[in-house]
């Protein structure tokens, strides 16, 4: 079940959903530290994490799915983000270089669908990370915030999520393990939590990060289904 919108908003703007932010956006800027020329694609609720890429990739798309609801992103200028069915996407194949899945893969109700539908946007060679709540960890645990809600994944659950729908998982990471609780104390303590996490206690870390790349041997699509109509709003530009 997806996670409604404004729940989203309003934890991303909450101090806790801050330093949230913090934490898994330095993970993925380690993991893409430079995405000029590139094609991104943001699925779930990727607004916090999509804005350090703008300037610098070529094209920004936030693909937010019916069940969760639409925020309009950027606040200045054109609009980037459409409302979507996720299971199709309003993209021709192989045109997206990065896909990032946040607050997606743990709520969709037919993820094998929307994994594969990822897979038919993403160019040969391209790269995709997938966020998702570890079972393992405390964040998965409590419901006030977004990462209590879905299901849950372990590293090794996640990976074979990732190979069923023919991507090559290769590389996992992890990210957020300051405790969830809005005590000012911990949370201006939270890039030594995660110095400690990462070194210590990976395991136990709030979300689990997964790069993998597109799998494009070996494979049988069988009959190509119709596919639905799908609209997006054209840049007037």
């Amino acid at each position: 079940m997806w996670t409604d919108v404004i729940n989203l908003r309003d934890f991303y703007s909450s101090s806790l959903g801050r330093v949230a932010r913090r934490m898994i956006g330095r993970r993925l800027r380690t993991l893409w530290p430079d995405l000029r020329g590139f094609s991104v694609l943001g699925v779930g609720y990727a607004l916090p994490f999509l804005s350090v890429f703008r300037g610098e990739a070529e094209r920004i798309v936030a693909a937010m799915p019916a069940g969760q609801g639409v925020q309009h992103w950027p606040t200045d200028g054109l609009g980037l983000s459409v409302l979507v069915d996720e299971t199709t996407l309003p993209l021709p194949d192989r045109s997206i270089d990065r896909v990032l899945l946040v607050h997606a893969i743990e709520c969709a109700d037919h993820s094998h669908d929307m994994m594969r539908e990822l897979w038919r946007v993403l160019a040969d060679g391209g790269r995709m990370i997938v966020i998702a709540p570890n079972r393992r960890g405390l964040w998965a645990r409590f419901e006030r915030t977004p990462f209590g809600h879905g299901r849950p994944y372990s590293q090794s659950q996640l990976s074979a999520n990732l190979r069923e729908a023919m991507f090559n998982p290769y590389n996992a990471s992890s990210a957020l393990f300051v405790p969830p609780v809005r005590s000012r104390m911990l949370l201006s303590a939270a890039p030594a939590w995660e110095e400690i996490g990462q070194r210590w206690f990976p395991t136990f870390s709030g979300v689990v990060v997964f790069e993998a790349t597109k799998q494009i041997y070996g494979m049988y699509l069988g009959e190509r289904p119709v596919r639905a109509r799908s609209y997006v709003i054209a840049d007037p530009g």
